[in-house]
């Protein structure tokens, strides 16, 4: 009988490769709404589970860590803990004290292992899409601008700004790059950016670069800070903040200023461009309702090599970007991405990857302050994993960028605790591996040693964990396809198309009955929560 169910699997496989090598799969996926089906269905079945925290979400928070699998939260968690001078396996990560976890199926329509494009649009957007597209569904094919049209999907912010709502984008990458991306752009390109990367032939057939579509697409978006400055200047201008680095300078061919053209049309509403952190927090959030925040020509800095005098941290900006978004009492969604732990981890740079995982959880935590688990839902989860792991018998609170006790029992080696499934930390000395007795591998820019030489380090398959709190957050309490994410959150706030609830839904701003006690019980929940 295993026999048979391997030959099974093995001919499935087989199945799944068309013969012109590129990947096949069910006609249905192409439908936007076979995916929203799905996510309903599955919806229908967490209702019959039980029900906890009822109220309708006022405001919604999604933390998204690029690339953070289940072993860079393990290991992140270990950090935080060494840092503050304790042994770190006992440590508890902000993310680790909600309530409910699940475990979310990343793969996109047309790749067993994913990039961060088409998980984006499955998280943000509700339906699941191929890899290297943004806001587009699974009919639409990366680089052919003429897929475009006709298979745009909307996100969960659009959702929430149709419903009223204030939203914001936070990210440590640029802000066009995929993630972001997919919360307002459609492109079949991730890549993209501004016109200048662009082939002729898609901007002839009428494609807008993604940074045109951030101002474009969905009108007054309230809070937008990030990186990515030159993609939104003409080309050859010089960078406010490195004018003598050409590689810094404008992009766009167009010839537009998309900074200038955003404040002369919101100087006269309180709009607010900041690019340092001086700028940002000079602000007053009281008399900001609109604020641009673009703080490098392209991504942020690392947290580790951020200049912490001119460049703001991922928790500074999410801090001011709670605060200028509370103000609407229809509340708010905030996307908050801590984007760089992916690039870290592609460069087999596990100490700038764990780091910057660190300072997403720091964030996590400025934003529980900030709200309330009766009024709004977080949400924290990644779009993939990476092939980076950590073992080899360590013994208890064992720095985590540190050796493991023993070497190897074939090459008489040691190794590091950490290492990678394939990346750029793969060498070989005299034929063999190199001895790291010989490297300082505590350096921030030691590149763990990797099984298969590559240049650039994968991503994983494996499935990401989702942690939830506040209103319905229950509704996340198993294995989910990914693109069910935004779904439970819509339903939470009654935004989006299933609102059919929302007449029973409670809240507690518009109840007027409830116990006073239920104060009480509210400062006793956010306790549990933070300490």
């Amino acid at each position: 009988m295993k026999r048979t169910l391997q030959l099974v699997v093995i001919c499935c496989s087989l199945l799944a490769v068309t013969w012109s090598g590129q990947a096949s799969f069910p006609e249905q996926e192409k439908d936007p709404n076979f995916w929203r089906s799905w996510a309903q269905r599955t919806l229908t079945n967490a209702l019959m589970l039980q029900q906890l925290n009822q109220n309708r979400a006022k405001n919604l928070i999604m933390f998204l860590g690029d690339g953070m699998g289940i072993p860079t939260v393990t290991a992140a968690r270990i950090l935080k803990g060494q840092l503050s001078g304790h042994p770190g396996e006992e440590t508890v990560l902000e993310m680790d004290k909600f309530p409910f976890v699940a475990l979310s199926k990343t793969y996109n329509t047309d790749a067993q292992v994913a990039d961060s494009a088409g998980t984006a649009t499955a998280f943000l957007c509700g339906v699941k899409a191929n890899q290297g597209t943004v806001g587009v569904s699974a009919n639409a094919i990366r680089s052919q601008c003429n897929t475009t049209h006709g298979n745009e999907v909307t996100s969960i912010l659009k959702w929430a700004k149709d419903a009223g709502k204030s939203v914001g984008i936070v990210t440590t990458t640029r802000i066009n790059h995929a993630t972001p991306s997919a919360a307002y752009a459609h492109s079949v390109d991730r890549d993209w950016y501004s016109d200048n990367e662009m082939p002729a032939e898609a901007l002839q057939a009428g494609c807008k670069d993604i940074a045109r579509q951030l101002f474009e697409n969905i009108p007054n978006i309230d809070v937008m800070m990030g990186g990515g400055r030159k993609y939104m200047f003409p080309k050859n201008t010089p960078d406010v903040e490195y004018p003598s680095v050409e590689k810094h300078n404008g992009t766009r061919n167009d010839g537009r200023n998309l900074v200038q053209e955003w404040i002369d049309k919101t100087k006269n509403n309180k709009g607010y461009y900041v690019w340092s952190k001086t700028q940002l927090l000079s602000l007053k959030p009281a008399n900001v309702d609109y604020l641009l925040g673009l703080f490098e020509p392209t991504d942020l800095m690392y947290e580790l090599e951020r200049n912490t005098e001119s460049d703001p941290s991922l928790t500074e900006m999410v801090d001011v970007a709670i605060k200028i978004l509370r103000k609407n009492p229809n509340g708010f969604f905030l996307l908050v991405e801590g984007g760089r732990i992916d690039h870290g981890h592609h460069g087999g740079l596990a100490q700038l990857a764990l780091h910057d995982a660190v300072e997403m959880d720091r964030a996590i935590g400025r934003a529980g302050l900030m709200t309330s688990i009766f009024d709004t839902m977080t949400v924290v989860t990644a779009d993939h994993s990476h092939v980076f792991s950590f073992g080899g018998y360590t013994f208890r609170g064992n720095s985590i960028f540190g050796l493991a006790p023993e070497v190897s029992d074939v090459d008489k080696k040691p190794f590091t605790a950490i290492a990678y499934g394939n990346g750029p930390g793969y060498k070989m000395v005299d034929g063999e591996r190199e001895n790291i007795s010989n490297v300082n591998f505590g350096d921030i820019h030691y590149q763990a040693q990797s099984a298969v030489p590559l240049s650039s380090e994968t991503h994983g398959g494996e499935d990401v964990a989702v942690f939830a709190k506040g209103p319905l957050a229950h509704l996340l309490h198993g294995v989910h396809e990914q693109n069910y994410i935004p779904h439970v959150m819509a339903y939470a706030a009654c935004i989006g198309s299933n609102k059919a609830h929302c007449a029973q839904i409670g809240s507690i701003f518009d109840d007027a009955t409830r116990p006073v006690f239920s104060s009480v019980v509210a400062t006793l929940a956010v306790v549990r929560f933070l300490c």
